[in-house]
């Protein structure tokens, strides 16, 4: 940083931090002094990149040089699409009328952005790190886990002992009993789990490969044979509700473009929620949902696998975006619609997912009501000065996985009840635990696919299914498609039911499906 710029930064009380005035050197000094003083408005003494993924729907508000945002977001990988609507500053309301003002607000409390670069597996190891000493953390705050120690520090005498680490390895000894190589970051150390410690064993089934466990046990150097056994596990303690008579409506795999797109069907799904479909009564309750969650594979694509031309009716991408558009078009302004990108949209399929650009999605620019968010992303339903509901959108590309390589879903036939999928997930903590599963970008700052903030909702999609459960008090709801049958899923023995539509009450929790079959 010049002279000159860091005596206009002890003029507007600010520091930057060492990689945020490195960031900020690719801009010409009136442009990072612009970015300066509107970023003092928000009194922050010390200025660093997670100040700008905290505030970014702030400071898009106090910078209107889209040119500036543009490459804020590229620099920081921070999302500062917020919102269609366009910026102003608003007029402050007075106390009184507060209480009038009953708007349905949303927050992106997280949506990353990973620039692509050149990937070396030094950035895997920097990433599991992360991961690890993360996910240590809500192991540690298990009281169960007590003697903890990491393994370089345990000794060759026999005693009870605690350890957090990483299964390497799993086999089945000779005896049936299950034999663990687990690692942390000082070593590795066999666990044995014993057939005749029935509870236990049962738990050890549904262990894979890359898991973050806390084993409890007996041992010494050698070999630890596990008496418990602890995933970081996820807990909400509260549920919350809207003071505000509203309701979200949670969708997914459109699949515009394919030969297999329910039109029909989806219309009667748009006559509904502008309340154009019923009596009085149900035009009334329809006219309550404010909110339409969107959770990818929102068209079909095009080039996904070999030979998808054949099931397509509009082969072009643009096109498919654009027909997108006018249907979201129909759906009435007031409904804040929030979209996802799944595994057939046109972006990047490493994980995180950027949310659709303008380049191929310019037609869903046009939609005001329309908030493009990245898989995954966490959004907040505001509920004024008090909590509002947050809720995880995930589209899911890693259901699949956790289906192949966990015994008990594969007993229970998961792919028809994706909720039990999400259990695990949400057991473990993380969106996609097994390396190699699904393709992403190793952040070397976080695990964007690590559940690290505890949600109301978690919102899936991708198995072409709907259902509904909760977990630890947290709302599992696994939206359904407008997609028939598809070669490839007879194939494989998928049966979609589609048309079906989750609904829930903000105000009650009080959550209903829809058929528009």
């Amino acid at each position: 940083m010049t002279e000159n710029l860091l005596k206009f930064c002890i003029e507007k009380g600010v520091l930057l931090d060492k990689e945020t005035s490195n960031l900020l050197s690719e801009f010409d000094d009136n442009t990072v002094k612009e970015i300066i003083d509107k970023v003092s408005l928000l009194r922050e003494k010390i200025i660093t990149k997670s100040f700008f993924y905290k505030n970014a729907e702030k400071i898009h508000e106090l910078i209107h040089n889209e040119k500036v945002i543009d490459k804020l977001r590229i620099n920081f990988g921070v999302s500062f699409e917020i919102s269609r609507e366009k910026l102003k500053i608003q007029e402050p309301v007075k106390d009184e009328e507060k209480n009038l003002e009953e708007k349905n607000e949303i927050k992106i409390l997280s949506s990353p952005i990973i620039n692509t670069r050149k990937i070396v597996p030094q950035d895997f190891v920097k990433y599991f790190k992360i991961r690890y000493n993360e996910m240590k953390k809500f192991l540690m705050d298990r009281k169960e886990l007590d003697n903890l120690v990491s393994l370089n520090k345990i000794n060759g005498q026999k005693q009870a002992i605690s350890i957090i680490g990483m299964v390497f390895d799993k086999k089945i000894t000779k005896n049936k009993n299950i034999m663990l190589e687990v690692e942390d970051l000082t070593g590795k150390i066999k666990v044995l789990i014993s057939k005749e410690k029935a509870e236990v064993y049962e738990k050890a089934r549904d262990i894979i490969i890359d898991d973050i466990i806390g084993i409890k046990g007996f041992g010494n150097s050698e070999i630890i044979f596990a008496n418990n056994i602890f995933y970081p596990d996820i807990f909400l303690h509260e549920k919350v509700k809207i003071d505000r008579d509203e309701k979200i409506a949670f969708i997914s795999d459109i699949h515009v473009g394919s030969k297999n797109f329910l039109e029909e069907n989806f219309f009667k799904f748009i006559s509904w929620i502008n309340g154009e479909k019923g009596d009085e009564e149900q035009k009334i309750e329809a006219k309550k949902v404010k909110y339409l969650l969107i959770t990818g594979d929102c068209v079909d694509g095009v080039g996904v696998f070999p030979g998808q031309e054949e099931q397509l009716n509009i082969k072009d991408i643009f096109k498919q975006y654009e027909k997108l558009a006018e249907y979201l078009k129909m759906i009435r302004k007031d409904v804040k619609i929030i979209l996802c990108p799944g595994q057939h949209d046109a972006v990047r399929i490493a994980e995180p997912q950027p949310f659709i650009g303008k380049e191929y999605g310019k037609a869903l620019y046009e939609l005001e009501n329309l908030i493009l968010v990245s898989n995954p992303s966490m959004i907040e339903i505001t509920n004024g000065k008090n909590r509002g509901i947050k809720i995880l959108m995930y589209h899911g590309a890693s259901l699949s996985s956790y289906v192949s390589e966990i015994e008990s879903l594969r007993v229970a036939k998961a792919h028809w009840n994706p909720s039990k999928v999400i259990k695990e997930m949400l057991k473990r903590r993380h969106l996609c635990s097994i390396h190699s599963s699904v393709t992403y970008i190793p952040d070397d700052k976080q695990d964007s696919l690590l559940i690290k903030e505890v949600p109301d909702i978690i919102n899936t999609g991708d198995f072409h299914r709907p259902d509904v459960d909760i977990y630890n008090n947290i709302l599992i709801i696994c939206s359904s498609c407008w997609q028939s049958i598809t070669p490839f899923e007879e194939k494989v023995g998928n049966v979609p039911d589609p048309c079906k539509v989750p609904v829930l009450n903000l105000k009650t929790r009080e959550i209903k499906i829809l058929d528009f079959n």
